[in-house]
């Protein structure tokens, strides 16, 4: 009876060891920080979650890969645009996934919410982002949205503008 207790112990321990998938991990805390510190727009604690060579990959390939610098530029950037953003709470998930080559990535799911500053129009883009983890730190995020919808509407104000201008 004590051989099958202790094996049934070992067999436990041995799966909970091995989880290839979760909703609750260090890395899933460490990315709420992310896209908390993003929301918020504190670009220097965002920055401490990344490597120093940490390549970034929004809805791009690697070649035009940016580093964390770059993204925190274009954020800033992006942030003059707009009066306020944020991801609806409600449409929020994670999960940490470690694949067959033994890779730890953390999958981030929401719906971005911004209003732009030039019309007042409020825009929701469903977001997913995915980021490798080593060593407690992000190497590499690809991120994937569709602006379209936003891009239009921001050609048409400038278009407006400089017909306005001549």
């Amino acid at each position: 009876m004590k051989k099958h207790f202790l094996l049934g112990i070992v067999v436990v321990l041995f799966y909970s060891c091995n989880k290839r998938y979760t909703q609750q991990s260090p890395e899933i805390d460490t990315y709420k920080k992310v896209i908390e510190a993003y929301q918020k727009q504190d670009w220097s604690t965002m920055a401490t979650y990344y490597a120093d060579n940490a390549k970034i990959l929004n809805n791009v390939t690697e070649k035009d890969a940016q580093t964390v610098a770059q993204l925190i530029e274009q954020n800033k950037e992006d942030a003059k645009l707009f009066s306020s953003w944020k991801y609806d709470p409600e449409s929020v998930e994670y999960e940490r996934v470690i694949t067959d080559k033994g890779e730890m990535w953390v999958n981030f799911w929401g719906h971005w919410e911004g209003q732009l500053k030039a019309n007042g129009k409020q825009y929701v883009i469903p977001t997913h982002i995915t980021a490798l983890f080593v060593d407690g730190k992000i190497v590499r995020e690809d991120g994937y949205w569709d602006i379209s919808k936003l891009m239009m509407d921001i050609l048409a104000i400038n278009a407006n503008e400089d017909s306005q201008t001549e």
